[in-house]
């Protein structure tokens, strides 16, 4: 049986996602459980962030097995995966990013960033990757977002923003990233091209802005907020489209352009809320586990993993519908 909780009048054809089971990774040796996961789309591997040990795990979704982890990558908080097999991590104990490749032992790169780097999003056509920092309110002029050129190895630009930077995306068609600010409330969007710059500042009304991502065709950014609420917005304009309730204060959010869906995880009480997205409606909340706060989304295999962190497991769930 699914560990999805729908009320008795849905049958099985109106769920999204299904229970495939379980795959162990390894404890936690301290507190901080799992943050960012990415997928690499070509073999199926998810990377995902274990925090509590310093690394990242790796975990082969086809073979629903752990494969290893890369470690000495100090309280580790973002992973995100670059085609063709790049693979970045923010890393906020020793404010740095690292890079390395999908290799089975891979070489890792550091690069020094700013304070406490969290949310990454990449930019193909340059190589440039947005790094965003948590930043420190004791260390003035901390709040700031960083560009990275890949290619070189090395920062190129930095932007002060009016606060705390949560998660971030490259939008491919208006070419240029898009970065949540939880306080002020606010999405900021950075020209990607030189000179990096904010181009807009879009307010928004509602506490705490913080997991975000994108569907590029139809202009939408979906951003759930601490307050309680998932937001669309247009992200041309700025423009707040619809706004829905969802079951607490989220993390990870992750849009599903092949089911048009939407997967909001919420650490407390433990669930994933699926939302379809054309109008904006929830669809079903599926229980995980207390913490879990995080999610990965394959879109090849239409996939999400939840990441547990009481249990040291990923929890795998096919949207096959």
């Amino acid at each position: 049986m699914s560990s999805a909780w729908w009320p008795n009048w849905l049958t099985d054809a109106d769920v999204a996602l299904r229970h495939l089971g379980f795959v162990d990774l390894p404890p936690n040796a301290n507190a901080g459980g799992f943050d960012h996961a990415a997928v690499h789309e070509p073999t199926g591997r998810v990377y995902v962030a274990h925090t509590a040990n310093d690394a990242v795990d790796v975990i082969d979704i086809a073979a629903r097995r752990y494969v290893r982890s890369i470690p000495d990558l100090p309280a580790v908080a973002g992973a995100l995966v670059a085609e063709p097999d790049l693979v970045f991590t923010s890393n906020r104990g020793e404010n740095t990013v690292a890079l390395f490749t999908t290799a089975d032992a891979p070489r890792v790169e550091r690069i020094p960033v700013g304070v406490r780097p969290n949310g990454l999003a990449y930019d193909p056509r340059r190589s440039r990757l947005l790094v965003a920092h948590v930043g420190d309110p004791a260390i003035a002029g901390s709040f700031t977002i960083s560009i990275v050129d890949v290619r070189a190895r090395k920062r190129i630009a930095d932007i002060p923003v009016a606060g705390r930077t949560r998660w971030a995306v490259y939008d491919p068609v208006g070419d240029a990233f898009h970065v949540n600010i939880a306080d002020p409330p606010q999405i900021i969007v950075v020209e990607s091209g030189d000179p990096v710059r904010i181009r807009r500042h879009v307010a928004i009304p509602h506490a705490g802005p913080h997991g975000l991502d994108m569907d590029v065709v139809s202009r939408r950014l979906f951003c759930a907020c601490d307050a309680g609420v998932l937001v669309a917005v247009d992200a041309d304009t700025g423009k707040l489209q619809e706004t829905h309730a969802i079951g607490g204060v989220p993390d990870v959010v992750f849009f599903n352009p092949g089911r048009a869906r939407v997967y909001v995880a919420i650490g407390h009480p433990g669930v994933i809320d699926v939302f379809d997205t054309a109008p904006l409606s929830r669809r079903e909340t599926v229980a995980t586990e207390a913490g879990a706060h995080t999610l990965s989304f394959d879109a090849t295999r239409n996939i999400v993993c939840a990441f547990l962190p009481q249990s040291c497991r990923a929890g795998i769930y096919d949207d096959g519908a």
